[in-house]
């Protein structure tokens, strides 16, 4: 339906498209601003790194085992100027790599803010894979 693949495979390499922060109950949005609890935020760049795993794992034939490293994380957070939080929030995402990929989860990362998301949402995150 969209003009683009959820991840691409190309000599030993997956791209996953950016994954969006989603529910039961829809999206979670928002704009971080200064001061602002990162709690709800943090669990959100966590969703989306669950998002990027399970279209990696649908890509692979579920099979995740064919993942040698993660090599590449980006993050982008909507947030307004003053927020300098953005690592902080990202680090939902970072988290989740290691936990389930182990050290091949330990990878090279941005995090970049930004002034609005698709759909509103507070975070997104892509990623670059090695695969077997």
């Amino acid at each position: 339906m969209a003009s683009y693949a959820a991840v691409v495979l190309h000599g030993g390499l997956a791209f996953v498209s950016g994954q969006l922060p989603r529910t039961e109950h829809g999206l979670i949005k928002g704009v971080l601003s200064s001061g602002d609890d990162l709690t709800a935020a943090v669990a959100a760049a966590r969703l989306c790194a669950v998002s990027v795993l399970a279209v990696l794992n649908q890509a692979l034939g579920d099979d995740l085992g064919r993942v040698e490293r993660c090599l590449q994380l980006t993050g982008f957070v909507a947030a307004m100027p003053q927020f300098e939080g953005h690592s902080l929030v990202v680090n939902g995402a970072s988290d989740l790599m290691l936990e389930v990929l182990g050290d091949a989860g330990r990878h090279a990362r941005a995090a970049v803010g930004v002034a609005s998301l698709p759909f509103g949402v507070v975070v997104g995150i892509s990623a670059v894979f090695a695969v077997g």
